[in-house]
């Protein structure tokens, strides 16, 4: 992929679920773009469809109508073997909730996306360390059992992990969620330091806060998407707060 190509082409995305109460439009024409090495974050309340549009953008869920294409590559002409590989070494996945292993340790959970590859085993050591040192962990808990070093840690330890395949996107869905203030601002600094190095991350958020540490900010309400607050706010529709 060329780097004047798009990591994320979205165009027209609708999303339209059918539930017992009726339709339910989550997505409504979303179309944006996003360059390899941004930091974006995508803001919007509960219920506002960020976190269907994540869903979508992480290829664990398809819209009923638009084209994505990743990479240059149209997601709706994988097939569920391709989409499981493209999840698995195209995009790396950071939740509010960490999903670490609890009583493995630091670097294992680390290695753990590599185990369905056919990389050797020393292979994924060093990149599990190299992971880890991207994310400005200490060596010191490499050894450490997840469920003895403190929530930004663990923090620390989910992003390394969606590092270590090299994908071309990192979607983080609300990751200072669980974590205090101060821990929160360290995490995105991790962010930050990987946007530095040219790293794409995606970053889903209702805090502004948060959002403020991306290079630009979109906005969602109602399923649709708006370039900047003020265009947002010019139809009547305000985040809140």
């Amino acid at each position: 992929m060329s780097a004047t190509e798009p990591v994320i082409q979205a165009e027209e995305l609708h999303r339209v679920y059918r539930t017992a109460a009726g339709l339910t439009h989550a997505l409504r024409g979303v179309s944006f773009s996003i360059m390899p090495g941004e930091f974006v974050a995508i803001m919007g309340p509960s219920g506002s469809g960020k976190s269907t549009l994540m869903h979508v953008l992480g290829c664990l869920d398809s819209p009923t109508k638009g084209r994505y294409l990743l990479e240059g590559r149209d997601i709706a002409r994988c097939s569920q073997d391709e989409l499981a590989d493209i999840r698995a070494t195209r995009i790396g996945f950071v939740f509010q909730a960490f999903n670490l292993l609890p009583r493995t340790t630091v670097l294992q959970n680390v290695m753990l996306p590599l185990l369905y590859t056919s990389c050797p085993v020393g292979e994924r050591e060093r990149r599990a360390r190299a992971a880890l040192a991207a994310v400005a962990l200490p060596e010191e808990f490499f050894d450490h059992k997840s469920n003895e070093i403190s929530g930004g840690q663990m923090q620390r330890v989910a992003i390394a992990r969606a590092l270590v395949n090299s994908p071309a996107l990192i979607l983080a869905d609300e990751p200072t969620g669980n974590l205090d203030s101060v821990t929160g601002e360290q995490v995105l600094d991790a962010f930050a330091a990987l946007r530095a190095v040219g790293k794409t991350v995606v970053l889903i958020t209702h805090e502004p806060e948060v959002a403020a540490h991306a290079d630009r900010t979109l906005y969602i309400r109602d399923g649709k998407l708006f370039e900047t607050y003020e265009a947002m706010k010019a139809v009547g529709k305000v985040i809140a707060t």
